[in-house]
């Protein structure tokens, strides 16, 4: 069977007028800002304008530990908010803006994919309304001004050794990771050693899809953090009085984007904060407004329920205030496969051939991770669903044995074939979906605020990731009971870790147990408002492949883009 390109699907769906699209959701054209013909602004006037409408059913979608070459959390979540309207439910679908580091590097877009995805997808895959652009520049604003501090003479007392704050770009460019700034003459600046981050990792971007308000924000990016004084005393943006400014230029970005499926049905795409480092959730303003406009809303988690979903319930769902219904689990064949420890999955090369050859031994093998979180979406009083995101290459032997595991374990299952056939193809899915969150919720945070940050650390390392315990290197342990004398105690934890295993070593597959989580920095996202410990090498500034998308990507003699996956 021949399946056109996504570019292709993308271009032939017929577009509705964005103020049709906006109607769906009961927003007037005086809450729209467009943006072209395809893109639109919401004003954050719709929050307050929309408060006494009823709440919507809130799901979430997560998934099982995904190889490198993810599972299809966009593509489901995007399939199911098409199939909620087969079913006549108002729906609307919220997810993060894809960067353009993956776009041009290995894994491509972030629009979906197949027959349910955002479109256009060359928008929203490339520079949309600017949002990116905005975080770049408000957080390198403050680099500037950091570095410009110590050049006329560092009143603050700023310790050079102790700035934490790097400098960001939306590529992927492994030669930035590690620079020396301030060379030449004395003119030019103070040397020093520092680096890059992609901008999805930039905790101004976290600020962005955190924030309720405008005047959050501006509080928000006040906190921020970029160093300490050579007597161990925090630095923030706003005693270097770049808060302001850093909110002007983010003024407009803190509106949602308005898009639709291949389907029509409205898309809200806003922020994409980095799934390692930080809580990889799309905004709250955004999530905030869907759920005043749809009977449901279906939202994604970056990564494994251990992490986007862990976070989507502790960090997000504790900051806007709003209760999930239900939540769905993205299961594949070969991700369970994977887990089995048969075969080796690498990003940019094709599966192994016999990973292709029909085994549901093999899918038994690697089910124990599946079962781990099926638990670690119940540890939150959430009704889990698993997602059968169906592939060509699967066997039905090998669905049969995923439902199998999935209602031994006492979870809705289905097989989706959104990708094929668009929302048609997962109403098994939205059926499943919505008799799960017609049960009564009992949703609950992991840990309160007054926990201490070690309880915090330690209760998902044991509950979430199954560790037998937690290990803290002495900067690790020192950095912590700073953390709690500068009053930042109460605040939610982010574990950085490998998103491909369930523990801080990508190599362990399944659900291990009996291992100790290693706890070698820990970092502090003031303005954001997380605590992050960093267990293993994490990588914020990514680098291309040998052959990256990149060298596909082109225009051609009519001035389309060709190449965009």
């Amino acid at each position: 069977m021949s399946i056109p390109s996504d570019l292709d699907i993308s271009r032939s769906t017929a577009l509705k007028p964005l103020d049709e699209v906006a109607a769906q959701l009961g927003l007037g054209p005086h809450l729209l800002e467009p943006y072209g013909r395809d893109v639109a602004k919401i004003s954050l006037d719709a929050i307050d304008e929309l408060a006494d409408r009823p709440a919507a059913r809130y799901v979430v979608v997560s998934a099982i530990t995904p190889t490198p070459l993810g599972e299809g959390k966009t593509t489901t979540t995007v399939g199911l908010g098409q199939a909620l309207r087969h079913l006549g439910k108002r729906s609307a679908v919220a997810v993060r803006q894809p960067s353009m580091g993956p776009t041009f590097g290995i894994k491509g877009g972030a629009a979906g994919g197949g027959y349910s995805q955002v479109v256009p997808m060359e928008s929203l895959n490339l520079h949309l309304t600017g949002d990116m652009h905005a975080v770049t520049a408000a957080h390198n604003l403050l680099a500037a001004m950091l570095d410009n501090h110590l050049h006329k003479g560092n009143a603050l007392g700023i310790d050079p050794h102790r700035i934490t704050w790097r400098r960001v770009l939306d590529v992927n460019d492994r030669d930035l990771r590690n620079i020396v700034t301030g060379l030449g003459g004395r003119a030019d600046g103070t040397p020093r050693q520092t680096g890059f981050d992609i901008t999805a990792a930039s905790e101004v971007m976290a600020v962005l899809a955190l924030s309720t308000s405008l005047q959050d924000m501006r509080r928000r990016l006040g906190r921020i953090v970029v160093g300490y004084t050579r007597r161990g005393e925090p630095v923030t943006a706003e005693q270097l009085k770049a808060a302001g400014a850093m909110t002007v230029i983010m003024r407009e970005a803190l509106k949602p984007n308005l898009m639709q499926t291949t389907e029509n049905t409205p898309v809200l795409i806003h922020a994409g904060p980095f799934g390692n480092i930080a809580h990889g959730n799309s905004s709250v303003v955004a999530d905030r407004i869907a759920t005043r406009c749809a009977d449901y809303v279906v939202t994604e988690a970056g990564f494994g329920a251990d992490m986007g979903a862990e976070r989507f319930f502790n960090i997000k769902c504790r900051t806007s205030g709003l209760r999930p219904d239900a939540a769905v689990l993205v299961a594949t064949v070969r991700a369970l496969k994977a887990h089995s420890g048969r075969y080796k999955v690498v990003a940019g090369r094709p599966l192994p051939p016999e990973m292709l050859a029909e085994n549901p031994d093999d899918v038994l093998a690697g089910a124990d991770n599946l079962r781990k979180q099926i638990d670690n979406i119940r540890l939150h009083g959430v009704s889990p669903v698993v997602a059968v995101n169906a592939f060509p290459t699967d066997h039905p032997s090998e669905h049969d044995a995923i439902r199998q595991v999935a209602e031994a374990e006492g979870a809705r299952v289905a097989v989706s074939n959104h990708y094929l056939e668009g929302g048609k193809g997962a109403v098994d899915l939205a059926e499943a979906v919505v008799e799960a969150a017609e049960e009564p919720s009992r949703f609950e945070l992991l840990y309160p605020d007054s926990a201490d940050l070690r309880t915090k650390i330690e209760t998902i390392a044991t509950k979430v990731y199954g560790a037998s315990g937690v290990s803290y290197q002495p900067a690790a342990a020192k950095a912590l009971d700073d953390y709690e004398a500068n009053g930042f105690g109460e605040l939610p934890v982010c574990i950085a870790k490998t998103h491909l295993s369930l523990s801080s070593d990508p190599t362990l597959l399944g659900a291990p147990t009996g291992w100790t989580l290693p706890v070698r920095e820990v970092r502090a996202s003031v303005g954001a408002g997380f605590v992050y410990p960093i267990c293993g090498e994490m990588r914020t500034m990514p680098g291309l492949g040998s052959h990256p998308a990149a060298e596909r990507i082109d225009i051609d003699e009519h001035g389309q883009i060709v190449g965009l996956s």
